[in-house]
């Protein structure tokens, strides 16, 4: 039997039992469809994560005042006033593969234009701070070297504080109040909109550090200093040299003196998200790929009552003349047609609830290549595994006993 009229004869079968055919297929549509949507929420979180942390700089070292978190009760890192602006001076000149050292202090405070008000986070940076996060102005400048030397009282904003305070106005040259200080805006930074936590990274405003410490503060010490490595296989390298010099110049050289200090590599924390969240997607996927057993099953079940059903066709067709091999390979076949069918609605299902549910459930999706082909390939196999023993029976009836089943 050529496996054109194999084919033909399946499609016949079921549409002559359309109903029955549906919810055969349902099981596969559903578990097809459960796979890509669930891996793509899973992909849409690893995303995210990784976005969010790339935002912050690549090849990143981000140092906190404060003890690392090994036993005992210890403060929050960045909880003390152990970091200076020199420490960061020091990392800049001393460390090799270092292209850029920003030290950083923030605070909220109510910033006031005209009568409008709003409520932000003022951050004092460097220059080289918006290298670092890769910022870029769309109006106006960034802080420059010569406003840290003459601590002037400047400010660069984010789009949602000059949406804020100054509607349709064009924001630069005008002056703002900042802890009922006046502050003259030079620039306003381009949209980088929210970060995976839900953050909206456009509502800051940047002042030179030397005025936020100074002028706005009061304060010797920095909150953070945030370093730029020129080489990612160097990172580790760079991060021994910097705790080596900062334990030298806080004297924690002697005895067993903890650091005061904590260096965190967002290079090491992106790869253990990564390999957290490639297990969260497999684990999600794994427990779609559950109901496409259950169709599976769904399928050797229907093929039994077709079996049963079609057995005086199957005395018939082999009294005259069909092998062992013509009738495996007819109702094979018709199984395989129910996973390739189920497959190819499972996928449009799949992406469809993907896209739903990036679309009402206001979550990243990525539907990728892979879990699509790896969900129909998966659902062909186990329409063609659950069609074995079902086509098996059916081939090795006995046409003179098939030929007397009423």
């Amino acid at each position: 039997m050529l496996f054109s009229e194999s084919f033909i004869m399946a499609l016949t079968s079921l549409y002559a039992n359309k109903m029955r055919s549906l919810l055969t297929m349902l099981g596969i549509i559903i578990g097809v469809g459960a796979v890509i949507a669930l891996v793509s929420v899973g992909m849409g979180v690893r995303s995210n994560v990784t976005n969010s942390i790339a935002s912050l700089g690549s090849n990143m070292l981000i140092i906190s005042p404060g003890a690392s978190n090994k036993g005992g009760v210890r403060g929050a890192a960045g909880s003390r006033q152990t970091l200076k602006y020199d420490d960061a001076t020091a990392i800049k000149s001393k460390i090799k593969d270092i292209d850029y050292v920003s030290p950083t202090v923030q605070t909220s405070y109510q910033i006031v234009y005209g009568n409008q008000n709003w409520n932000t986070t003022v951050q004092g940076v460097t220059p080289e701070f918006m290298s670092i996060r890769s910022l870029s102005v769309s109006n106006g400048s960034f802080i420059s070297t010569n406003d840290m030397d003459k601590r002037s009282r400047v400010a660069v904003i984010g789009t949602t504080v000059a949406a804020n305070l100054f509607e349709e106005k064009n924001p630069v040259g005008q002056n703002i109040r900042i802890n009922n200080q006046p502050y003259k805006v030079i620039g306003l930074l381009a949209s980088k909109g929210q970060s995976s936590m839900g953050q909206d990274q456009d509502d800051m405003i940047y002042v030179p550090i030397t005025t936020a410490m100074e002028r706005m503060l009061g304060i010797t010490y920095v909150q953070s200093i945030n370093v730029q490595v020129s080489d990612a296989t160097k990172m580790d390298q760079v991060q021994e040299n910097i705790e080596t010099l900062l334990r030298q110049r806080h004297h924690l050289t002697a005895g067993n003196k903890e650091d005061d200090f904590t260096v965190r590599n967002l290079t090491s924390l992106m790869e253990t998200v990564s390999q957290s969240t490639s297990m969260l997607t497999l684990l999600l996927g794994a427990i779609a790929g559950i109901s496409l057993l259950v169709g599976g099953i769904g399928i050797m079940n229907i093929m039994m009552v077709s079996v049963t059903e079609r057995t005086r066709e199957i005395g018939i067709r082999k009294a005259l003349g069909a092998t062992f091999m013509n009738i495996m390979t007819q109702f094979l076949i018709e199984s395989m047609v129910i996973g390739v069918i189920g497959g190819l609605i499972g996928i449009l299902v799949g992406i469809g609830a993907s896209q739903l549910i990036s679309k009402f459930g206001n979550f990243t999706t990525v539907i990728t290549a892979t879990p699509i082909i790896v969900s129909f390939v998966f659902s062909v196999g186990i329409g063609l595994f659950f069609g074995i023993y079902p086509a098996r029976k059916a081939a090795k009836l006995d046409p003179i006993e098939a030929l007397r089943y009423e």
